[in-house]
C-alpha cells in the first residue's frame, strides 16, 4: 500500500524521484509552506480588537471575521485534498497560492469591513493547502527522505503555531491592518514563487473523478455544523437546530456516499486498524486545542481589577502560551516514528494523557504565569503528538494516490473538532457572570471549562482502549503485509 521506491514513483505520477541535491529545496519550500499557512490560523485572533476599533463594529461583528475564516477552512479541507489526488501538484498550489495572496489582498485595498470578511473567508479557504505537502512529498520522496520531509513539516507546524501567535500580537501592537495584510500577501506571493520553481510538472495521481455534488453536499453540512457551533453564544436555539440539521445532512451523506460511484473521500478506508480512531483522535485534539487557547486568552486578558486574570494584551497572552508551540518540537518526530513501528495506540494514549494532565493543571493551577508556562508544555507535548500520530495513520495504510485523501479526512475532523471545542468554551465561560461587571464570566467557570476540556482527551483514552481490544496487533500485522 505505502509505496516507497523510484520505480512505482516514476509510474504512479510521471516523475522520477527527485536526486538529493532536490530535495532540500522541496522540503524547504513545504515546510515554508505550511508555516505560513498554519500561522493565518493563530494571526487574525489577536487582530479582533484592532478590527473593532478601525472599522467601528461591535464584539459580534467582529467575531464573524474568524467565522468566515473558519467556514472558509471548513470548505478548503473538503475540496482541497481531494483535488490534489487528480489534479496535478503545481496545479494545486498554484491555485492555493492565489487564493491565499488575493484573499489578503481583498481587505488591504478595499479596507472595509465586508472586504475583511470576504478576505478572511478565502483564506480559511487557502489555509488547507497546508496538507498539500503530505501528498506530494509522498509522491516524489523515496526511502528515509519521506521520514525526513514529515520531520520537518511537524516543525513547521510548530513555527507556524509561533509565527501566528507572536505575529498578531506584535501587529497590534507596531503595524496597521492593512499593512498587515500586505504583508501577508507579499508572503503568499513569495512562497508560491518558491513552490512553483521547485516542485516538479507531474501527472495526475489519481484517474478517478470527482463527485460534485457529494463534494458540494459535504461541504454545505459541513458548513452548518461549523455555523452552529461558531454562533451558539449569540444565536440560541437557532444554532441547535442548524446543527440537528447538519448532522442529519451528514449521516445522510456517509450513508449515500457508501453507495456512491465517484466518492468525495474512499469510506472504505476508515475500516482499516485504527483509521477511525485517528478521525476521532484529529476531532477531540482540534477541541482540546481551540478550548485551550480560548480559556488562556480570556482568563490572561481580564483585568486584573475585576479580581482575577492578569490585563496582558494579545502578544503577552501568545508569550505566555509560548510553550505550547515550541513544544510541538519534541514530541511530533518521536510520534510518527512510534507509529510506523506499528504502536499507533500509544502514540495516541500518551498524547491524550500529556493534554489531559496539562488541562487538569490549569484547572487548579492558573493564578500565576508560570503556571500556564507549564500547563501549555503539557498540552503542546501531548496535541503534537496526538496529531502526528492522527495524520501518520490513514498515510500508512493508503496508496500514493489517496494521499490527499488520506490527509484530508482527520483534517476535516480537525477543524469540526476545533469548532466544537470554542463552542463548549464559550458556553461555559456565559453561564454566570460578574453583577458588576456584565460580560466577564465569573472565576470559577475557568476551572469547570478545564475540567470538561480535560474530557476530551479521555474521549481518546476510551476509543484508544477499544480499537486495541477489538483489533490487537492489526496494525502492525498490516504494515508487515505491505512492506
Amino acid at each position: 500500500m505505502a509505496r516507497a521506491n523510484e520505480a512505482v514513483l516514476s509510474s504512479g505520477t510521471g516523475v522520477a524521484a527527485p536526486s538529493s541535491g532536490k530535495r532540500v529545496p522541496l522540503i524547504s519550500v513545504s515546510a515554508l509552506l505550511c508555516t505560513v499557512t498554519i500561522a493565518v490560523n493563530f494571526m487574525l485572533g489577536p487582530l479582533l480588537p484592532l478590527m473593532q476599533s478601525q472599522f467601528s463594529i461591535d464584539v459580534s461583528a467582529a467575531t464573524w471575521v474568524l467565522t468566515a475564516m473558519l467556514l472558509g477552512s471548513g470548505a478548503g479541507f473538503v475540496l482541497i485534498p481531494r483535488l490534489q489526488d487528480i489534479v496535478d501538484d503545481r496545479t494545486m498550489l498554484l491555485w492555493s497560492g492565489v487564493l491565499l495572496t488575493a484573499g489578503a489582498l481583498i481587505p488591504a485595498v478595499a479596507d472595509t469591513y465586508p472586504a475583511l470578511l470576504v478576505g478572511s473567508a478565502m483564506l480559511g479557504f487557502g489555509s488547507a493547502a497546508q496538507i498539500l505537502p503530505v501528498g506530494f512529498l509522498r509522491r516524489r520522496l523515496s526511502g528515509p527522505s519521506v521520514a525526513t520531509a514529515v520531520s520537518v513539516l511537524i516543525m513547521a507546524t510548530g513555527t507556524g503555531v509561533v509565527v501566528g501567535m507572536v505575529g498578531g500580537g506584535l501587529t497590534v501592537k507596531y503595524l496597521s491592518l492593512s499593512t498587515f495584510f500586505y504583508l501577508l500577501a507579499a508572503a503568499f506571493a513569495a512562497t508560491t514563487a518558491a513552490l512553483l520553481a521547485v516542485v516538479p510538472h507531474s501527472c495526475p495521481a489519481s484517474s478517478s473523478r470527482i463527485g460534485i455534488w457529494g463534494t458540494a453536499w459535504m461541504i454545505a453540512w459541513v458548513t452548518l455544523v461549523l455555523l452552529a457551533m461558531a454562533q451558539i453564544s449569540d444565536w440560541g436555539n437557532v444554532c441547535y437546530l442548524l446543527l440537528a440539521v447538519g448532522v442529519t445532512a451528514g449521516v445522510a451523506w456517509v450513508l449515500a456516499q457508501r453507495r456512491s460511484a465517484a466518492p468525495v473521500f474512499d469510506l472504505a478506508m476508515l475500516k482499516r486498524p485504527y483509521t477511525t480512531t485517528a478521525c476521532v483522535a484529529s476531532f477531540l485534539f482540534g477541541a482540546v486545542d481551540a478550548a485551550f487557547i480560548l480559556l488562556v486568552s480570556y482568563y490572561t486578558q481580564t483585568p486584573s481589577e475585576v479580581g482575577y486574570g492578569f490585563g496582558t494584551d494579545a502578544l503577552g497572552t501568545s508569550l505566555l502560551i509560548l510553550p505550547f508551540a515550541l513544544t510541538m518540537f519534541i514530541s511530533g518526530k518521536a510520534a510518527e516514528h512510534v507509529v510506523q513501528q506499528g504502536r499507533p495506540g500509544a502514540v495516541l494514549a500518551v498524547g491524550a494523557a500529556l493534554c489531559g494532565l496539562g488541562l487538569v493543571w490549569l484547572a487548579f493551577a492558573h493564578d500565576h504565569t508560570w503556571q500556564y508556562l507549564v500547563g501549555s508544555a503539557l498540552v503542546g507535548l501531548g496535541s503534537r503528538a496526538g496529531y502526528s500520530g492522527s495524520f501518520a495513520i490513514p498515510q500508512l495504510v493508503v496508496d500514493e494516490e489517496q494521499a490527499g485523501m488520506a490527509a484530508g479526512i482527520p483534517a476535516t475532523a480537525m477543524m469540526i473538532g476545533a469548532a466544537f471545542g470554542s463552542a463548549v468554551t464559550t458556553t461555559v465561560l456565559s453561564l454566570a457572570y460578574i453583577p458588576e461587571v456584565p460580560g466577564v464570566p465569573q472565576s470559577h467557570l475557568y476551572t469547570v471549562g478545564y475540567l470538561i476540556a480535560a474530557a476530551f482527551p479521555a474521549g481518546i483514552l476510551a476509543a484508544t482502549a477499544l480499537s486495541s481490544t477489538r483489533h490487537p496487533g492489526a496494525f502492525k500485522a498490516l504494515m508487515k503485509q505491505d512492506t
